[in-house]
C-alpha cells in the first residue's frame, strides 16, 4: 500500500494560532526560515528515495522562487496552499477566488505545469465553505485536501468520509483527499482519532500513528495521507509571545518531530497525493 506524503510549505509566522499576534502586512518584517527548512526536508526524502506533494504557499513562492523550482527539479509534486494563508470561510467566494487563483499562476508560472492539488489554510473547508470547491474545480483544480473528517475549533466536518472519493459540485467533479483519522470506539463512544501528522504527530507517540497507519492499509485496504510543516523540523525558530493554547499547538515536541518523521518514512512506503489517487483510481 502506497500512502501519500504531504508538507505544507509555509513559515512560522503564518499560521492561524500566531493570527492575533501578527499581521498579514507585517510577515515580510520576519526572519524567513521557510528555506532552509524546506531544504533539509528535501534532503530526508532524497535519503530516503521518496516523493511527495508540497502545498506550497503562494506568498512564500512569490518571494522563494529558486526554492519551488528546487523541489520540482527533485521530482516532487507542487501543489497549491493558498495565497495568503487566511480561513477560506472567513472570505467571501470572490475574495478566496483572488486569493486561490494568483497562488496558482505563482506556482504554475514558477514549475512550467498545471498545479492539480489544493489544501486549504488549517483545512478551513468546513461546512461552512463547501461552496470552496465549486470556485476550485472552476479554477482548474482536481483534487482537493482539505477536509478533516473531526470536531475542532478552527476546522474539520465530524461524519466527513475518511477516504479519497468524488465530489459532485455545481461546477463539476473533483477529487477529496481527506486527512487521514483511525476510528476509536471506547465504552460505546465512537471518535476518530487524528493519526495524519501535524501537531497530532507532535502529540502522539509515532509508533501508535504507525499501528494506525498500518492497521488502514491492511484492514481497510485504504491509503491514509501524512502531512506536516517546515517550521515544525525547527525547534530554534523564533518564539511568539502567544496565549496558552496557541503555544501549545506550536511549540509542543518541536524538538521530537524529524525523529517521529524518520520513523514512519522508515516504516511505511509514500509517494506523492496524486500518485496515491491515480492508483486509487485506477482500482
Amino acid at each position: 500500500m502506497i500512502n501519500a506524503l504531504t508538507i505544507d510549505v509555509e513559515d512560522y509566522f503564518h499560521v492561524t494560532a500566531f493570527e492575533r499576534q501578527i499581521r498579514p502586512d507585517e510577515w515580510d518584517t520576519y526572519p524567513l526560515r521557510v528555506e532552509n527548512n524546506t531544504m533539509r526536508i528535501l534532503d530526508m526524502l532524497d535519503e530516503f528515495a521518496l516523493r511527495a506533494t508540497f502545498f506550497v504557499l503562494g506568498w512564500v513562492a512569490e518571494r522563494l522562487p529558486a526554492l519551488v523550482k528546487e523541489i520540482h527539479r527533485r521530482g516532487h509534486e507542487i501543489a497549491c496552499h493558498g495565497y495568503g494563508h487566511q480561513l477560506i470561510y472567513r472570505l467571501s467566494p470572490q475574495e478566496f477566488r483572488e486569493d486561490v487563483s494568483k497562488a496558482k499562476k505563482i506556482l504554475e508560472n514558477i514549475c512550467g505545469e498545471q498545479v492539480k492539488g489544493y489544501r486549504a489554510p488549517s483545512y478551513s473547508i468546513t461546512t461552512k465553505s463547501l461552496w470552496a470547491l465549486d470556485v476550485l474545480v472552476e479554477e482548474g483544480f482536481s483534487y482537493d485536501s482539505s477536509i478533516f473528517p473531526i470536531t475542532h475549533d478552527i476546522y474539520g466536518i465530524p461524519g466527513g468520509k475518511r477516504f479519497p472519493h468524488e465530489i459532485s459540485t455545481h461546477a463539476g467533479k473533483i477529487q477529496e483527499f481527506p486527512i487521514s483519522t483511525f476510528p476509536l470506539i471506547v465504552g460505546g463512544w465512537q471518535s476518530q482519532l487524528p493519526i495524519a501528522g501535524g501537531g497530532y504527530l507532535r502529540l502522539i507517540p509515532a509508533e501508535l500513528v504507525g499501528r494506525a497507519i498500518k492497521s488502514i492499509n491492511s484492514k481497510e485496504k485504504q491509503p491514509v495521507i501524512v502531512y506536516f510543516h517546515p517550521w515544525e523540523l525547527d525547534p530554534q525558530q523564533p518564539r511568539i509571545k502567544a496565549g496558552l493554547k496557541s503555544r501549545f499547538r506550536h511549540y509542543l515536541n518541536l524538538e521530537r518531530m524529524e525523529l517521529k518523521v524518520r520513523h514512519l518514512l522508515d516504516n511505511f512506503h509514500f509517494s506523492s497525493a496524486q500518485e496515491v489517487l491515480n492508483q486509487v483510481q485506477a482500482r
